[in-house]
């Protein structure tokens, strides 16, 4: 698959088009690529949204990661290089692999029924063929490891590792097969906490987030084909 970059068009829109998720759902689908300039004044007219809001919500991107804001220059979509995205997976091998483990020993009852839960749903993700579905219960499973580990300096740590653009293209391309897979790891490592096995949780995770790193690199090949 291939990225190209498509114009922002200058027609007038009805007042009633949220600019976040206007240009989240472009730079998602690939018609706005990292580097390229986000026009305050295209926005706005294909919107409809105010100049103010357009600002607004330019800002709540960039804190997002998915936009850069620069003195003199503008917005523009982030850019991420895969080598940044190996050095963060790299370290998120080990403190997930780490979380997962804590979470086996310490987690409490009701976050281990969470998690069961969280898993329930990921499986029913897979049997209804629904990625983004999929994309967004699959954040919350993972945030609930890293909380249920109780150690909050993993959990700081994890919250700088973040590559959204990456995250966003990974839900959209994230084919049956990759939804199988993913969630064959899922349940592994649900299963060996809620059992409190502290060491097949963590080499699991482990295992499971190099390998997310792998697929992370087919669907930029892809995207860039």
């Amino acid at each position: 698959m291939s990225a190209t970059i498509t114009p922002i068009g200058k027609r007038k829109s009805a007042n009633n088009i949220d600019p976040v998720d206007w240009i989240r759902d472009r730079i998602r689908k690939g018609r706005f690529v990292p580097g390229q300039r986000l026009i305050e004044a295209d926005i706005t007219g294909e919107t409809g949204a105010s100049r103010s809001k357009v600002r607004e919500a330019l800002q709540r991107l960039e804190a997002e990661g998915l936009v850069v804001i620069e003195a003199f220059r503008g917005a523009s979509v982030r850019k991420t290089s895969m080598e940044e995205v190996r050095q963060i997976y790299r370290a998120r091998i080990a403190l997930e692999g780490i979380s997962a483990a804590d979470f086996a020993l310490h987690g409490t009852a009701d976050q281990k029924r969470q998690l069961e839960s969280l898993q329930e749903e990921l499986n029913r993700c897979v049997a209804e063929r629904s990625p983004e579905r999929f994309g967004r219960i699959n954040r919350e499973w993972h945030n609930l490891i890293v909380a249920g580990s109780g150690n909050m300096v993993v959990s700081e740590l994890l919250e700088r590792l973040s590559v959204p653009i990456f995250r966003l293209l990974f839900e959209t391309f994230y084919h049956e097969d990759r939804l199988r897979t993913a969630n064959a790891d899922h349940e592994i490592i649900t299963r060996a906490i809620l059992d409190g096995d502290a060491g097949t949780a963590e080499a699991a995770m482990r295992q499971h987030i190099s390998d997310g790193f792998v697929t992370m690199s087919e669907i930029d090949d892809e995207f860039h084909r």
